[in-house]
Formats: C-alpha cells, structure tokens, sequence
C-alpha cells in the first residue's frame, strides 16, 4: 500500500502551481506548518528531494518534482473521479476539462468539439484556452491544460499526440487580383508580389518551408500575428498570404472578398492533432473528450483550404 496520501499530494501540487507555501495554504484553507509537513513527508516517503524552497523567491521543483507532479495530477484527477462517478453510480460522467487550441484553429475546430461534448455531458465542467502553440504547448507540459489541438509542426518531447486531420495550405489573394484567376497558383509567381506573413509558429515556419523547399524566397512586405488581420490585409489589396485555416465565406471581417487558391503543384498537408502531455493519465473526462475528438474527424476530412 502507498504510503502517500492524497492530501499530500493535494498540498505538493498546490504549492507547484501557486508558487508558494503561503499561497498554496490560502488556496487549501490550510497552516503554512500543514503545507510545509506534507512536503517534508513526500520528500520523506519518496526519498527524494522534490522541491527547492528560497525565502523571497518561492518555491521551484527539482525534476524529480516535475515528474512526481506529473503523476500526483493524474492520481487526483482519478480520485475525484472516482468520487463523483459514485455519487451517480458511474452513470453520469462529471468532473472538468481544460481543453486548448492555437489560436487560428478555435474557432472552426475547437467550438465545435465543445459544443458537442457539452450537450454530451452537460454534468462536466469545461474551460478553453486559445493563444499561440508555445502557449498551447507550456500549459500542457505544466498540467494546466488537459488537452489541445494544435499543429503536430514543433511539438516537443513529453507530448503525446494523435491525428485529427490534414490541413492544405492555400495562397489567398485580393478578389481582383490578376492571379485570382487563375484555378491554381505557383509559388513562383509570388515571388515578386508583397506577401503579409501570418508572423507566428508554426504558420511562419510552415510558410517558409515550403517556399525553401521551392528553392525561392518570397517578398515581405507585412507581417501580423493575427489571423484575421491577415485576411483583412489581403483584401484591402496590399498583399497576398498563404494560411492554412479556411473560414466557410470567403470574406474579411469588413465584408471584403477574397480568392483562395490551391498551390501548384501541391505542397504537404499540415496535420492538426489531438495533443496532451504523455505523463499525465487521462481522467475519464478527458478520455472522453479525446475520444469524441477522433470520433468527429472519423473518417478524416479534409480541411477546406
């Protein structure tokens, strides 16, 4: 038998997220001293030190610590699991997800899932966060998010992921633009007009791989970190882009047209996968948030774009 208990993990877990041990114990409604005698007993128990504790500078973990928090999240999630699935003699699913998405993907992927895992069960708890993959990838790592879609480019060690789908890259042009009608555009034809350059990874980094690959380097005349900022750029004529995500109307938040075309000849799809940090194991929310996931893009489709 563990010779742990779940309230010590409870503290060590609050004191890794808040930073402190005063923090921790005003989150828990505990004494420092309680906070303070869990750690002590952790460290005792698992013969190893987890935590490095400075006076002014708070509380870090050793990557002993890292691992240990790793699991003791995975253990509470399952214990409040077991808790309240009693409650309704595991007939109800409840407990929470915090799910995230890159950002340019949330609102054609991650409204959806959400939507329907919400009329699903109506009894779990649901928070989002949408930002950047670094983002996406940092809170996952920490356990701050349970889950995420994002781009399988640039996922790093310790994340585990599973395909949803492949994406298409697509030049999107002005609707006047002479090369708007043509049914397919080369990279090559770009070259010389101004490209607005979707500024954040992996969308940079995929744009300018594709265009190496093609032994050419585009011009740059604007760069954004906004998805839409980008479309409307491009349809107020000062230049083209190539993003990935297709909105279903092909018009800028002004109203503006635009015209999406196919790369030619064609450039590798971007994958967009289900991710979440390997070390942590699932609560059953989670686990039926990532089955529905795969459920919603079974058999895969093809992202418009």
């Amino acid at each position: 038998m563990p010779k742990y208990t779940l309230r010590q993990l409870e503290c060590f877990v609050a004191v890794a997220e808040h930073g402190s041990i005063a923090a921790a114990a005003e989150a828990l409604r505990l004494s420092p001293s309680a906070i303070t005698g869990a750690l002590n007993e952790l460290e005792r128990i698992f013969n190893s030190q987890l935590t490095i504790r400075r006076k002014a500078h708070g509380v870090s973990l050793t990557p002993s610590g890292d691992y240990v928090m790793a699991k003791a999240r995975g253990l509470l999630h399952e214990a409040t699991d077991l808790q309240e699935m009693a409650a309704e003699a595991g007939t109800t699913l409840r407990g929470k997800v915090a799910i995230g998405c890159y950002s340019s993907l949330a609102p054609t992927l991650l409204t959806r899932l959400m939507a329907e895992y919400a009329l699903r069960y109506p009894a779990v708890e649901l928070d989002f966060y949408a930002g950047t993959q670094q983002e996406i990838h940092e809170m996952l790592l920490s356990g701050e998010l349970d889950l995420a879609i994002a781009y399988e480019l640039t996922v790093p060690p310790g994340l585990t992921r599973k395909r949803l789908l492949d994406a298409v890259p697509a030049v999107v042009l002005p609707a006047d633009h002479p090369l708007a009608e043509k049914p397919k555009v080369a990279l090559a034809e770009l070259v010389n007009e101004p490209m607005i350059l979707l500024d954040v990874n992996p969308s940079r980094e995929n744009t300018e791989m594709m265009f190496s690959a093609a032994g050419l380097s585009p011009w740059i005349r604007f760069r954004t970190t906004d998805f839409e900022v980008t479309r409307s750029m491009v349809a107020r004529g000062m230049g083209y882009a190539i993003l990935v995500q297709r909105p279903v109307a092909d018009v800028s938040y002004e109203g503006k047209h635009l015209a999406v075309r196919p790369i030619h000849p064609a450039t590798r799809n971007v994958p967009i996968s289900m991710v979440w940090n390997g070390r942590v194991r699932f609560s059953r929310s989670a686990e039926a948030m990532l089955e529905l996931a795969l459920e919603l893009h079974r058999p895969a489709t093809r992202n418009r774009g």
